[in-house]
Formats: structure tokens, C-alpha cells, sequence
């Protein structure tokens, strides 16, 4: 079979598709969780027989091509000259991004639909379109009023408005839970149908031959002591400051215990002082950013997960410890709340209330059998329902949509005009006879 008939061969009922992923974040950049979506699902999409092309921006020493495990990676520099702010960064950015896929579409041909990730690619994503007539489907994966709990100042007003051309020029959008779907609709007024739910998911193989590693987890603790987990970024909305605000709480009940913070991010110095200002540095530990299997076995070692998040469009990092059967403490917001059910796969807090997580957190501490269920449950619920596979497969039928859309549209676009170009005629030729009619009158009468 030549590589053009495998190219068109039927998978799972379907014609395979060119897929061209745009994100400003891929392995080894990783910011925050689109980096882990993107490589997941374009793998996964490529094991289901689709060629998948990745365009992203370069980090440090990463090569301009990679061909990962099938996957195309092709990666672009900034500007030489340094932007004036974020804003003119990503601009630039995008710039080099339009550059490189037009140079894979001149050599390789078009691709059959633009999957965008977030805002940070949506002037290229909508140039491209635009080019060379290829649907855009967008996932908005988080948004500028929901991560800064409104709009505060023109940048934010730029974000947010660019956020809102996107999902226009999408003609489908994917988001990963039914909050943010309302989120959408809320703020930008798109229709219902147009908003695709399709959650995130985790490698099912992630935690396969990771064991309890006791020399590691005495890095970060003592034998006797209880490790409260947070991993995530240092912002604001991942409310990394309430749980240090429970600890008085937690350790009043459960002395030996110890909050282990995974992470980096802009709150860190302010975090620190924090748990200066609270006397309490001997039972806190910044861990930093872990990365590779360092994280695996960070989740192993863990008594207690908490992710505190004040806003939380969907969260990877509580399937990853649900998956590592470590027993998770949520806020009851976002997709969160719709991931975890109460004392049934996980436990919830009131979001922002220090006092409620440590509660929750305290419970899971003294009731032993409780975590028992609770971890059985959670694991059954991620290989269920949270598989790359099935998020695929959702995946490629909204790219289907999408498709049939843009079709439906060109046709709907060469009716009118042929119908334009016919009514024209037809105004014409009744012009040219009421004409000849006037003509001949004004002959008789001469």
C-alpha cells in the first residue's frame, strides 16, 4: 500500500485528515496544561491514523523539526528585536507561526482543518482560514475574565476580545467541561450547539511500575508525618494561599503533618512570607518545579492531594492524583466540581474558605477507611471516563462538524452567487428588451 493510499484508508469509519495543531506551549515548553493536552491528543489522534502536524514556539535549545513518534513538531523563534509587552510578543509570534505553515502547506499540501489552542494562536489560526478556505476548531481552555475574575484593564479587554474573534471564526469550539461551556456563552454569546464539551484526559499508563519511594519522600518529609500535596502554579486563581491559610487548622487537629508545595509561578516570594507571617515554615516545604518521574513519585508518596483552586476550567492535575490513588481534596468550582462527587471519588471545599478545606482534609486524615473508597472509586472514574482515546474520538467527530460546516457554507456561498449572477442576467436581458421595445416605438412614430 503506497503512503497516498494510507493516507486515505477508512479508520473507524471515517476518511483519515490532516491536522495542523497551533499552541504556543509543546514539550519541552511546558507552561501550564496545554502543553500535556496538545502532546497527548496528537498522539492519540495519530495512533488512530490521522497525520498530525504541531507548529509551537521554540524554547531554550529544542530542535526547529522533531518528528515525535509520528508527530510532526516544527517550532518557530520571536523576533531578534525584543517586544515592547506580551502583547507584541505573541503578535510576533504568531507572525513566525503563519510563516512556517505557509512553508509546510507550499511543500507538503493544505491541511483539512486548524485546531487553535487558546488565544495566544488565533491571528494565525484566522490569517490561515482565511488563505486557504480551512475551518478553524478552537478549545478555549481557560479565559482572561474567568482567570482574573472580570476585566480590570485594556490588556485584559485586548485578551478577552481577541478570545471572542476566535470562538467567531471557529466554526466549532471545544471546551472541557459544561462551567466553561456556560462560561462561553455568557461572555461572548455564542450559540449553544456551536460550544463542543469535550473534557481532558490523562495517560492511563502514567503511574505503571511507580512505586512508593521512601528515600524520596523523606527529601520532603519524616517518616511519621502526613504529606498534604499541591502541585500547580503559583497564580492566584490555583488558591494555593487558602490551604496555607488552613494549616493552623489542620495541624491543631493532626499535628504530624506537612504541606508540600510542587510548583512555580509569580505568587512564590508572597507565599513564602506568608508562611513566614504564620509561624509555620517548619511544616511547609517549597519543593520547586518537578519535572519527568519526579512528579509520578511525588503524587505516589502523597497522604492527601489538595488542588484549592479559586477558578478551574477543568484540572489534569486531580486525574493525575486520583489516577496515583492518592485521595484528593477539591474546591466545589468549575470543572472540578464536576470531576469529583463528595465522599463518593473525592472530597470538596467551599472555594476561598480555609476553614472548609481543612475540614475536608482533616476527615480523610483520621478516617482511613474512607480514603480506602474513595481512591478505588476515583481511579475507576479516570480509566472510564478520561481516556485519550474516547477524548479523541469526541475530538475527531467535532472536527467532522467543522468540516461538513465549511462545505455546507461554500456551497451555500456558489448558490447565491450563481443565483446573483442569474438574476443579474435576467435584469440585463429585461433591460435590453424594454430598451429594444422603446427603440422600435420611437421607429413606428418617427
Amino acid at each position: 500500500m503506497s503512503k497516498n493510499e494510507k493516507q486515505k484508508k477508512i479508520k473507524k469509519g471515517s476518511i483519515t485528515m490532516k491536522i495542523l495543531m497551533l499552541t504556543w506551549e509543546y514539550p519541552p515548553r511546558v507552561v501550564g496544561g496545554i502543553a500535556r493536552v496538545v502532546y497527548d491528543l496528537s498522539r492519540t489522534l495519530l495512533k488512530d491514523g490521522h497525520d498530525v502536524t504541531v507548529i509551537t514556539y521554540r524554547d531554550g535549545d529544542a530542535p526547529y523539526f522533531e518528528d515525535d513518534k509520528g508527530v510532526k513538531v516544527y517550532r518557530v523563534d520571536n523576533y531578534m528585536i525584543n517586544p515592547n509587552n506580551f502583547i507584541d510578543w505573541v503578535m510576533q509570534m504568531n507572525f513566525n507561526m503563519l510563516a512556517k505553515a505557509n512553508e509546510i502547506i507550499a511543500e507538503q499540501g493544505n491541511f483539512d482543518v486548524i485546531h487553535a489552542h487558546d488565544w495566544l494562536v488565533a491571528y494565525s489560526a484566522k490569517t490561515l482560514k482565511n488563505s486557504y478556505n480551512i475551518p478553524i476548531v478552537s478549545t478555549i481552555h481557560a479565559t482572561e475574565a474567568g482567570r482574573n475574575s472580570g476585566i480590570h484593564d485594556e490588556q485584559q479587554r485586548y485578551i478577552n476580545d481577541t478570545e471572542w474573534m476566535l470562538t467567531y471564526e471557529s466554526a466549532e469550539v471545544i471546551v472541557n467541561s459544561n462551567y466553561m461551556k456556560n462560561e462561553l456563552q455568557r461572555l461572548f454569546g455564542l450559540p449553544y450547539e456551536k460550544i463542543n464539551v469535550v473534557p481532558n484526559g490523562v495517560n492511563l499508563s502514567l503511574f505503571n511500575g511507580v512505586e512508593r519511594d521512601y528515600n524520596f519522600r523523606r527529601r520532603f518529609a519524616m517518616d511519621n508525618e502526613k504529606i498534604i500535596l499541591f502541585m500547580g502554579r503559583l497564580v492566584y486563581e490555583k488558591g494555593v494561599q487558602h490551604l496555607i491559610s488552613a494549616m493552623p487548622k489542620i495541624l491543631a487537629g493532626y499535628h504530624d503533618t506537612k504541606l508540600v508545595i510542587c510548583g512555580k509561578g509569580g505568587m512564590l516570594d508572597e507565599l513564602k512570607q506568608q508562611v513566614e507571617a504564620m509561624g509555620i515554615s517548619n511544616k511547609v516545604y517549597f519543593a520547586g518545579y518537578l519535572g519527568g518521574k519526579d512528579v509520578q513519585k511525588m503524587y505516589k508518596v502523597a497522604d492527601i492531594s489538595v488542588f484549592p483552586s479559586t477558578y478551574e476550567p477543568f484540572g489534569i492535575v486531580a486525574l493525575e492524583a486520583m489516577l496515583s490513588e492518592t485521595p484528593i481534596v477539591v474546591s466545589d468550582i468549575g470543572g472540578l466540581n464536576e470531576i469529583v462527587e463528595h465522599r463518593n471519588n473525592g472530597m470538596k471545599a467551599y472555594c476561598g474558605n480555609p476553614n472548609s478545606i481543612a475540614d475536608s482534609i482533616l476527615e480523610l486524615l483520621y478516617d482511613h477507611k474512607l480514603c480506602a473508597e474513595i481512591t478505588k472509586k476515583a481511579k475507576n472514574k479516570v480509566r472510564n471516563q478520561y481516556s485519550w482515546s474516547k477524548i479523541a474520538q469526541d475530538t475527531h467527530f467535532t472536527y467532522q462538524k467543522a468540516i461538513c460546516q465549511s462545505v455546507a457554507e461554500k456551497q451555500k456561498r456558489e448558490l447565491e452567487q450563481e443565483r446573483a449572477r442569474k438574476t443579474k442576467k435576467a435584469k440585463n436581458t429585461e433591460g435590453e428588451i424594454t430598451n429594444l421595445l422603446s427603440f422600435k416605438k420611437r421607429q413606428a412614430y418617427a
